[in-house]
């Protein structure tokens, strides 16, 4: 149990703009915004599957964004059609891309379904002045829309990261690479041969570093959520998403991606399956529910997370993981902060006068009891973005497993 009482302001670090903000916000709204935080299906509808229902499918399951690997450029001018009538953006790639980026880019830089340009995934360092050429090529014809690249999370082996630190893989990354956006994969949920699920706390250390240096160059980070089971990753459950998705939002990421929608082809120890897609039949398994019921939630609070920047984030518990800072101190607006359990992530985050404290529950598998008094100002935001004072509420609630809760000040 951990409980705080303080009177004196957190000292705050300068605000920095990940995404530009809408003005004028309804009231009782977490600041209203029009956007929301894009999810993006990685293997999503595939391009034999194309049709308008298969993407109208991936839209009701709230994703707004499409990534799969195209084979040919008029297989793909075919699904961005598609893909145009139902709302969804997508992220592309085709042969071509690699070979002949301008006849790609040209073909694609105004057509509306277009969100960005696919180029690599875990790439070593040795491959990252290449990648630099690429992106700069593409961005010469088009900076309207992102290049992307996907980074290993932290416990990829010195040999394929191609340096001798995680933290030096990824500042060589930002520094060499000009991508607008950063992205890494991380899958902190494993189960042994017994059934035990078990967590990798190096995820949050991964979550410390790709936001610090995220931040310091100016430039938003995507995270991912796991919702294919495979090797030792088991099947996920509504909690095991949330918990992924939340603690990542809590510590900015702008952008949520699900590895994957549609189940990939087996191979090898990679037995792949449940997916919200099966293999091969391509009909819809209960992870698809489960991340249909956690987006709804990540588009009501996107007022919260969408375009604020990160005052602080820290752990409270027993324990806490490696790499992560103790929560030592409260803004003055909350009096009391207590929680039970195994802990929560704690963050501030802050877009122009609004400020937002997010309680993610660090447990996966167990309800934690929360409890929060502060100033009369101090309003709960729901999870559909509206807001009410949180007196309206006891001060000590239940947050469920992997859950969030969220309150709001001016």
């Amino acid at each position: 149990m951990l409980r705080l009482r303080r009177s004196l302001a957190l000292l705050g670090t300068t605000a920095w703009m990940l995404v530009s903000a809408a003005q004028g916000a309804a009231q009782d709204r977490a600041d209203g915004e029009p956007g929301q935080i894009p999810i993006m299906a990685w293997l999503g509808v595939p391009p034999t599957e194309s049709t308008e229902e298969r993407f109208r499918e991936l839209r009701e399951a709230g994703i707004t964004h499409n990534f799969s690997y195209g084979r040919s450029i008029e297989q793909l001018a075919a699904a961005m059609d598609v893909a145009e009538k139902v709302g969804v953006k997508m992220v592309i790639h085709v042969p071509e891309l690699g070979k002949e980026p301008e006849t790609v880019v040209r073909r694609f830089q105004e057509h509306p379904a277009l969100a960005g340009y696919y180029l690599a995934d875990e790439p070593g360092a040795g491959s990252f002045a290449g990648l630099a050429e690429r992106v700069k090529v593409i961005r010469a014809l088009d900076d309207q829309h992102f290049c992307y690249i996907n980074l290993f999370p932290n416990h990829a082996p010195k040999e394929a990261l191609g340096t001798d630190t995680y933290l030096e893989h990824v500042r060589r990354f930002i520094d060499q690479v000009p991508v607008q956006i950063v992205s890494f994969d991380h899958y902190p949920i494993t189960e042994d041969p017994h059934g035990k699920r078990r967590f990798n706390g190096l995820w949050y250390e991964n979550l410390e570093i790709i936001a610090e240096e995220s931040r310091k160059a100016g430039k938003p980070f995507w995270a991912f959520a796991l919702t294919v089971a495979h090797y030792t990753y088991p099947i996920p459950t509504p909690a095991e998403i949330r918990f992924q998705v939340f603690s990542n939002l809590a510590y900015g990421a702008q952008g949520i991606q699900y590895f994957t929608y549609v189940t990939p082809t087996p191979y090898g120890q990679n037995d792949f399956h449940h997916a919200p897609l099966a293999y091969g039949t391509m009909q819809r398994t209960e992870v698809y529910d489960y991340i249909k019921e956690v987006n709804r939630d990540i588009a009501g609070l996107s007022g919260v997370f969408l375009g604020s920047s990160v005052v602080a984030v820290a752990h409270t518990g027993d324990e806490i993981p490696p790499g992560t800072k103790r929560l030592t101190d409260l803004p003055a607006v909350i009096s009391k902060l207590e929680t039970e359990g195994e802990g929560a992530v704690v963050s501030i985050l802050r877009r122009n006068d609004k400020h937002f404290l997010v309680i993610v529950n660090r447990d996966f598998q167990n309800k934690m009891v929360v409890t929060v008094e502060g100033e009369p100002i101090l309003k709960r935001v729901l999870k559909d973005g509206s807001e009410v004072p949180a007196s309206t509420y006891i001060s000590r609630l239940p947050v469920g497993p992997g859950d969030v809760l969220v309150y709001s000040w001016e």
